[in-house]
């Protein structure tokens, strides 16, 4: 597969990178700020299963780690496998939080847009819930 366009999709939150990463690294909790996940994860072994539009994607998340990484390998019904990039780094006294979003093969780049989009709109969300509470 040849390389793939890419955009890294960021957002600072006022708050320690610590309870950044801990609310953005819990899989229970994703659902309050990850819109493509609302219906929620459930664990099965060292993955989770979501359920969408596509049918079921298995997720498998990176260790819990003291570096803010919170890569995920996701598995699409089709057997495509995606690597999802999603990090937390500390910035000052809060946090810097990146998405770097694939132009997957046959993706348009107006899918890529949206793609792209919707990832800020789920950090936004997960900025609102920490600044928030």
């Amino acid at each position: 597969m040849a390389t793939m366009i890419s955009r890294i999709v960021h957002l600072a939150i006022d708050r320690p990178w610590r309870e950044v990463y801990a609310l953005a690294s819990d899989p229970n909790r994703m659902p309050r700020w990850a819109a493509g996940l609302a219906s929620g994860l459930r664990q099965d072994g060292e993955d989770w299963i979501a359920t969408g539009p596509l049918g079921d994607v298995r997720v498998r998340f990176a260790e819990p780690n003291d570096f803010g990484v919170i890569d995920h390998g996701v598995t699409l019904p089709d057997g495509m496998q995606v690597y999802n990039a999603l990090r937390v780094t500390p910035n000052g006294d809060g946090a810097e939080i990146a998405f770097t979003v694939l132009r997957l093969p046959g993706m348009t780049e107006e899918d890529h847009d949206r793609d792209a989009a919707a990832v800020l709109a789920d950090l936004k969300t997960l900025k609102g819930l920490l600044e928030h509470q």
